[in-house]
């Protein structure tokens, strides 16, 4: 038997061990009406004197980070005791990241990353949209338009297709000076409530293209809630945002 911990990061949800998962048991794990259900597994494996997050989405692929994820393991570390000074780094496959958390009255973590630099790079037309292409570690096409939560089903898989290796798709709307309201469609898990490396995509493209100013908390909505992004002028951002552990139990 192998312990577990599920986990939550505004509404995207994992499984989260201390056991390395193959990709077909990932899938397993995440069936929602014949596992435990998730939109991915997070295996924290031991390296060195830290961890090493493996990230295994809900189609047993493996993205190269995760956001929510980061923060959801974080938390995990950080219930049982393992940073006392209240930061953590921890390793992925898009390079280490950085974490400071503090836990609130109601036992939930609130997590800020250092989520690395963001390259935004030339926008390309698709299904007469325009998107930015924005990598965070892994890649991302950031689009601001009208009606994105009616295109998402549409537009979301069929680029996440055509786009080799596929993509994460983000369909946005500016609601404030600071506020951007998103909707997600994850490489390999589909439509979700939230996306971390998503909403720094979100607000890298946002800076770049100057939406807003660099250097100030951008508040990103996604539907499971916001998050709290800054990017700074050299590109480098900072995600804070909640983590929460929903339940425990035991693996066969």
């Amino acid at each position: 038997m192998t312990d577990f911990e599920k986990w939550e990061g505004l509404g995207n949800d994992f499984v989260v061990t201390e056991v390395e998962v193959t990709p077909a048991r990932a899938t397993a794990l995440c069936d929602r009406r014949r596992g435990i259900g998730g939109d991915g597994v997070l295996s924290l494996l031991r390296e060195g004197g830290g961890w090493r997050m493996v990230v295994l989405n809900a189609d047993g692929s493996r993205p190269e980070m995760c956001g929510n994820g980061l923060r959801c393991v974080v938390g995990y570390l950080a219930a049982r005791g393992e940073d006392i000074e209240g930061e953590l780094t921890i390793e992925t496959d898009a390079g280490p990241r950085r974490c400071r958390f503090t836990r609130r009255d109601d036992g939930h973590y609130d997590v800020e990353a250092a989520m690395g630099e963001a390259k935004v790079g030339e926008d390309f037309d698709y299904a007469g949209q325009r998107f930015s292409p924005v990598d965070v570690g892994n890649p991302h096409a950031v689009a601001f338009v009208e009606g994105g939560d009616r295109m998402l089903d549409d537009v979301g898989p069929a680029l996440e297709r055509d786009t080799e290796g596929g993509v994460n798709v983000e369909l946005c709307a500016q609601t404030g000076d600071r506020r951007i309201e998103v909707v997600v469609w994850e490489r390999g898990v589909g439509r979700t409530l939230a996306c971390g490396t998503g909403a720094c995509a979100v607000a890298a493209a946002a800076v770049e293209a100057g939406r807003v100013p660099p250097e100030v908390p951008v508040h990103v909505v996604l539907p499971g809630g916001p998050l709290s992004i800054v990017v700074g002028r050299d590109h480098q951002v900072r995600m804070t945002g909640p983590a929460r552990r929903v339940f425990t139990g035991r693996l066969p």
